[in-house]
């Protein structure tokens, strides 16, 4: 009898951190997905970086310390001594979104910074949970005084009416804009665990897909896949990579997948066609 004794790969690694919402461990989850661009990554590594910054800043506040001193607590020491801040220089730089190279250059995109804030600050013992908010990743903190909603990329506490300033982009964008507008408090709804990652994937997605880098961003849709395996369009994205990389039996097999199962009218009779196109070449 043949048995096989080849390692995990980094895709099997994910797949086994993402496969249930119950017991679902976001920041390592975050972490990994640096694996494709940097195949050495060690992620047990990294979470023993994040448990020195950890144990560095209990070493800061009391043993009795309360809820608003450890975030005040935090807050000093994530920006401004350790100097985590947004990178506006090169903000679509893919190494934004990588957990592992934020440590080293405390630069990043609100999204990577919330997460690493936030198992910080569940280290503490906070309650601290992300927001999916247009445009710009947020985090709620519960405090005895109620809650409050945490700008990543500065630690600023927001206002509502800080938040309905940031929300009129996109209300403009998508037309929401008459008198029945949906309430603010919608949009700060808790993210899930599965959705925050889904959301940093997609934006290296969009990096890479603006780039015209298919190798890169098929990677990217080989673990949205794997994260969300019944969401159509992902295998239809998948499928448009491997047919600009000439990968034609994987590209049919994905758009086909997409046919039969999504119900946009409008992309349908745009994928027909491409699908009809590969038939022929």
């Amino acid at each position: 009898m043949h048995l096989s004794f080849d390692p995990p790969t980094a895709l099997d690694y994910f797949a086994s951190l993402v496969e249930s919402d119950g017991e679902f461990p976001l920041f390592e989850a975050a972490v990994s997905l640096g694996h494709d661009e940097y195949p050495d990554l060690d992620v047990q590594t990294v979470l023993g970086e994040v448990d020195q910054l950890l144990a560095r800043v209990r070493r800061r506040m009391a043993l009795d310390a309360g809820p608003v001193q450890k975030l005040r607590t935090l807050n000093q020491f994530f920006y401004r001594d350790l100097g985590f801040a947004g990178n506006l220089n090169d903000y679509y730089d893919p190494d934004n979104s990588l957990i592992h190279i934020l440590l080293h250059t405390r630069r990043g995109i609100p999204i990577t910074l919330a997460v690493l804030w936030m198992e910080l600050a569940q280290g503490l013992g906070l309650s601290v949970r992300g927001v999916a908010f247009p445009g710009h990743f947020l985090i709620k903190v519960n405090l005895p005084m109620g809650q409050v909603v945490i700008d990543p990329i500065s630690g600023k506490s927001l206002s509502r009416e800080d938040l309905s300033e940031r929300l009129e982009p996109y209300r403009q964008r998508v037309g929401l804009l008459d008198e029945r507008e949906t309430p603010l408090g919608l949009y700060l709804q808790t993210a899930p665990a599965r959705d925050t990652i889904a959301r940093m994937l997609r934006n290296l997605k969009e990096i890479y897909r603006s780039q015209s880098d298919w190798q890169r961003m098929l990677a990217v849709q080989e673990r949205l896949i794997i994260l969300l395996p019944e969401s159509w369009s992902e295998f239809r994205d998948r499928g448009l990579a491997h047919a600009e990389l000439g990968h034609t039996e994987q590209a049919l097999a994905d758009l086909e997948c997409y046919l039969v199962h999504a119900d946009d009218q409008i992309n349908l009779d745009a994928i027909a066609d491409w699908v009809d196109a590969l038939r022929r070449s």
